[in-house]
């Protein structure tokens, strides 16, 4: 790191010498629609990237304007970070999610795309998942667990052979209980 005293010397003697010249830092460029993230660099809409992140209120208290949140999907290894206005509900981070899954082609593929095919929730260990018309700002977490959702008609599909065949077994097993005591 340069001590300020050195630079502000360096800037004197900035036409002197090429030696000086060289030692010369140079900043980077600044993108403002561009955001770093492990792995890359993220690009986010001009629309939000020009946005303040706070703004003033009437009261003299700022307001937030965007959300920077994490949205880690069933079998991917890293989290898709998501930028959206906190008025925005669930399921507009669930479409914002699978968009931005499918734009940047992570493993695993999604078999599907719609977004009503998947639910939310706060953790993969979490069994409620959260309602779709939620708002992101009431919701107290920035980190959420993407899953599919489970196929309806499939708790329901036993065949009658297959609950006849379940009802047999749960009769055998009583009247063995039974015979037992």
């Amino acid at each position: 790191m340069i001590s300020r005293s050195s630079s502000s010397r360096r800037s004197r003697d900035n036409g002197s010498s090429s030696a000086n010249r060289s030692l010369q830092i140079f900043l980077p460029e600044r993108h403002t629609d561009l955001v770093r993230r492990q792995g890359g660099l993220l690009s986010v809409p001009k629309i939000l990237s020009s946005a303040p992140l706070m703004v003033p209120v009437t009261d003299g208290t700022r307001k937030m304007t965007k959300l920077l949140l994490k949205v880690h999907i069933e079998g991917s290894l890293g989290p898709v970070h998501v930028v959206l206005p906190p008025e925005s509900s669930v399921s507009d981070l669930i479409k914002a999610a699978t968009q931005i899954h499918v734009k940047e082609k992570r493993r695993p593929l999604l078999k599907e795309s719609d977004p009503n095919s998947f639910e939310l929730h706060y953790s993969q260990f979490s069994l409620e998942s959260l309602r779709p018309e939620e708002k992101l700002i009431n919701l107290g977490s920035r980190n959420f667990f993407l899953c599919s959702r489970p196929p309806a008609s499939s708790a329901n599909s036993c065949s009658s052979d297959e609950a006849e065949k379940a009802s047999q077994f749960h009769l055998s097993l009583t009247k063995l209980t039974e015979y037992l005591l």
